[in-house]
């Protein structure tokens, strides 16, 4: 009889769940449905597959750098002129164009005006490489987390779905990208909590710290912009991006800050599962524990994580600002124009608020986690104490 109503309970969850999928599922797929407004014609062009046959007339030079361009024959293997050699040209630029060798797998600009071909080399085929990168990265997830990693690969694969397919779409639609991505953070913080928990009050401890820290990282940077006057409208390629506010209205002032939060999901969310799984431990080894004492556990593990995390995405940031800051010191630049500069202020905003998101999250997390535990263990005493009321009723009966 138990087996028959647990087997019950889980077949009417995962009718509910398959509902919920095939709900959103049509949901996304209709969102996508997106007419795009046209800003460069590019009648007639595609990016093609090829692959190198020949060097007709190389440009290296005998110190072995490379200058002007290449001529090659490229044998197509995608696109109108499938099967076909074409003589084309590759640049020796370090954006477009590649060091062609026979044998290579090259990406070609092709135009096609009825009998007219123009090609051009655009780069070296690396689509292989970054799939094959990627599979090689979730086999070895999955092999050293077994199902955990199993689970988390499944998450990971959720968010850049969520990212490519609602993110993008609902922002080109003129929605707010800060709440946007807010939502994504929330729908993506409890599928992949769901997944590496499932449905336990551990994965609803992590996933309310996890968004608690997300908040308190976009306030942080809304009263950073207010101080410091950098807004989303300071990045460097607000010229491109004027032209889709023009053209299609969406809110690029939003972009910057709906950006810092996807970035600091990550760690956010891997700070706020470490506390609640360290909080959930002491519980079931020490179940009459106070909740002041376990909210001090909780404490001394976020404390020691704080040690590491709170260098993470200032670490990131500061790294992909490297290329700037070697100019700036090559350059020799007066310090009072470096750091006002936007570029910095912007990587100085998302490092320090994003990492102000981890540091707050723990005793959002600690707090938070210590009040459902603790309403946890107190309705098992009282199953516990109610037990031998309820079995001495049914032997008197």
């Amino acid at each position: 009889m138990k087996f028959l109503n647990e087997l019950k309970t889980h077949s009417v969850k995962y009718m509910i769940l398959a509902v919920l999928l095939l709900f959103c599922t049509a949901g996304v797929i209709r969102l996508n449905q997106i007419t795009k407004v046209e800003i460069v014609n590019r009648t007639g062009q595609t990016f093609e597959t090829g692959v190198v046959t020949q060097i007709l007339q190389d440009n290296i030079q005998e110190d072995g750098t490379r200058v002007g361009q290449q001529t090659v024959v490229v044998e197509m293997t995608s696109g109108e002129k499938k099967g076909e050699s074409l003589t084309t040209t590759s640049s020796a630029g370090f954006l477009f164009g590649a060091p062609c060798t026979v044998g290579m797998r090259v990406i070609v600009m092709q135009s096609i005006a009825g009998e007219t071909v123009i090609t051009s080399v655009y780069s070296m085929d690396r689509g292989m490489v970054i799939v094959g990168f990627a599979l090689l990265y979730i086999a070895a997830l999955c092999l050293v987390g077994g199902m955990k990693g199993v689970r988390g690969a499944a998450g990971l694969i959720f968010t850049f779905v969520a990212i490519l397919f609602v993110y993008l779409p609902l922002v080109y639609l003129g929605y707010s990208p800060f709440w946007v991505s807010v939502f994504i953070c929330a729908i993506t913080t409890l599928v992949t909590m769901y997944f590496i928990g499932g449905t336990t009050r551990k994965t609803l401890c992590a996933t309310l710290g996890t968004l608690a820290g997300v908040v308190i990282a976009g306030v942080t940077a809304t009263i950073f912009s207010k101080l410091s006057g950098i807004t989303g409208w300071n990045v460097s390629d607000i010229e491109s991006l004027m032209t889709l506010n023009q053209i299609n209205g969406i809110q690029v002032g939003g972009l910057l800050f709906s950006g810092l939060l996807i970035s600091a999901l990550g760690a956010v969310m891997d700070v706020a599962m470490s506390i609640s799984s360290a909080m959930q431990e002491f519980c079931d080894q020490n179940p009459k524990i106070s909740r002041l004492e376990l909210m001090r556990a909780g404490m001394r593990v976020g404390r020691d994580m704080m040690g590491t995390d709170s260098n993470t995405l200032i670490l990131a940031f500061a790294g992909t600002s490297l290329s700037m800051l070697v100019l700036d010191y090559a350059y020799d630049l007066p310090f009072l124009q470096i750091i006002n500069s936007n570029n910095i202020g912007i990587a100085v905003m998302q490092g320090l608020s994003g990492s102000f998101g981890i540091v707050l999250s723990v005793p959002a997390t600690v707090v938070m986690a210590a009040y459902i535990y603790k309403a946890e263990l107190r309705r098992r005493a009282q199953e516990r104490e109610a037990a031998p009321a309820e079995a001495a009723l049914e032997k008197s009966a």
